[in-house]
């Protein structure tokens, strides 16, 4: 007996000793996940490289002939600038080294970065557009390259996304990125000659305040109410009382399932729709719709890294909301600069046409008035474009598959502004102002081109001022 005991005793210390051994030699240097083989860093500003390390240790990061310093904290956190970096289409290495650690990031090009945002239409994949087997066949560009940053959320701004990685364009990546930033890339791509880097950061069905800092929303006079709603909530929030709630909810869920399957097969006929599984429960603040709950994880987390600029499709879900959509959107995009210290381009698209049109003038028309806050969101903040496509909506689904369009229309805005490339029209008529005159009312347009002229040819119906 004695000898057994001694022997798995042994055993023990042995299999515990060979544990701490390889813990302590994990690698404590790494990167933050926003970096990447294949990754697309901006030309012509400076940006942030960082990571973690041993506490304290010191950090050299080089690339492109530069080599910069940092000296990590107390938790390992570190962070060191790049100079302004020259466009390059040749694969390059980043190298960062602390102690006798070292990490490397291969086939890096310099060039344009955008980041693509907003709900489901920014978010639709490639696959789920218009003729995509054919866009996806010829999606040869291995100067563009792609990141989805995953769906999470988080209390605070966090310092690095929970996963995703750079990925090289080709007819097997491009298929589930965005179809809008897809197109916007390639279009970029074909008209700058350079690397372009597409960031997607899109969640569908989601408000633009879960885009937005706490810090920003809370100079936001109309979001008040939305945020003390939503700590409210997360004061009453009670986990054992969520968990017994929804664990009665998935039962009686199971028990319907269970019961429209059995008529199904005594009737022979199958289930249209079954009703929709309880959601596990989750508190308030990590709720992807509570206000700033989606920049915490998903924006954060690349503010510290160089972007050209960013494109923007939501509203949908703002859409019961517009008046306060006027303060909110504008402030998240002046947010979103605040955060970066850099004035970025923002450039969005005004919600398509949905749902049947009105047959009266005078009637009060939610969509309408949301695309009414987008159009005074152009006007007045800076750097700022709208792709108007009323034209390529589909009045019965939210989700118009015409996303070619879409990403093109953006990309001429960033042309023409951003990049100072000759652009025949930039956008389609914007509403300008309009006079009474005998007779009627002058409206004047802005973005006429050669003239302006309906689809059809017919006279326009249902213009309302």
């Amino acid at each position: 007996m004695v000898m057994k005991n001694s022997f798995a005793l042994l055993c023990f210390v042995t299999l515990t000793a060979t544990s701490l051994w390889a813990q302590d030699k994990a690698p404590a240097l790494k990167l933050a996940k926003v970096f990447g083989d294949h990754m697309v860093l901006q030309q012509g500003k400076p940006t942030s490289i960082f990571g973690h390390a041993a506490p304290n240790a010191s950090v050299t990061i080089k690339f492109a002939g530069q080599t910069q310093q940092a000296k990590a904290n107390g938790e390992g956190e570190w962070l060191a600038t790049l100079s302004p970096l020259k466009m390059n289409k040749t694969a390059q290495v980043l190298s960062v080294t602390a102690g006798k650690e070292t990490v490397k990031v291969s086939d890096i090009l310099v060039g344009e970065v955008w980041m693509c945002s907003g709900q489901s239409n920014m978010g639709w994949r490639l696959r789920q557009t218009l003729d995509w087997e054919k866009a996806a066949a010829a999606a040869k560009h291995p100067q563009l390259r792609l990141f989805t940053t995953p769906t999470t959320t988080a209390k605070t701004p966090q310092r690095d996304v929970l996963g995703g990685e750079w990925q090289i364009c080709s007819p097997e990546t491009a298929p589930d990125f965005s179809g809008v930033g897809y197109y916007f890339g390639r279009k970029l791509l074909q008209e700058l000659d350079v690397p372009i880097g597409m960031v997607n950061t899109a969640w569908g069905g989601k408000p633009s305040e879960a885009f937005t800092s706490r810090e920003m929303l809370e100079g936001v006079s109309t979001a008040q109410k939305l945020l003390d709603d939503w700590d409210a909530r997360q004061k009453a929030y009670e986990p054992n009382r969520a968990k017994a709630n929804y664990e009665k909810a998935l039962a009686a869920w199971e028990k319907k399932v269970a019961d429209m399957r059995a008529a199904a097969k005594k009737s022979g006929k199958p289930v249209a729709r079954f009703p929709r599984r309880p959601a596990t429960p989750t508190e308030p603040h990590l709720q992807p719709n509570c206000p700033s709950a989606i920049y915490n994880q998903m924006i954060s987390p690349w503010n510290p890294v160089a972007i050209a600029g960013a494109i923007w499709y939501q509203g949908e879900s703002n859409a019961t909301r517009a008046r306060q959509y006027e303060t909110i959107f504008p402030a998240m995009i002046q947010d979103w600069r605040n955060q970066r210290n850099d004035a970025i381009p923002f450039h969005f698209v005004q919600l398509a046409n949905f749902r049947a049109p009105s047959t009266e003038p005078g009637i009060p028309d939610s969509w309408a008035e949301l695309q009414n806050a987008q159009t005074l969101t152009l006007q007045k903040q800076a750097k700022t474009g709208m792709a108007i496509i009323n034209d390529v909506g589909e009045a019965k689904d939210i989700h118009p598959r015409n996303k070619k369009d879409v990403g093109e229309r953006l990309a001429r805005w960033a042309l023409a502004k951003d990049y100072g490339k000759e652009v025949d029209a930039v956008s389609g008529p914007i509403y300008a102002n309009h006079e009474m005159i005998p007779g009627g009312i002058r409206v004047n347009f802005d973005h006429t081109a050669e003239g302006l002229s309906s689809r059809d040819g017919k006279p326009l119906g249902r213009f309302e001022i």
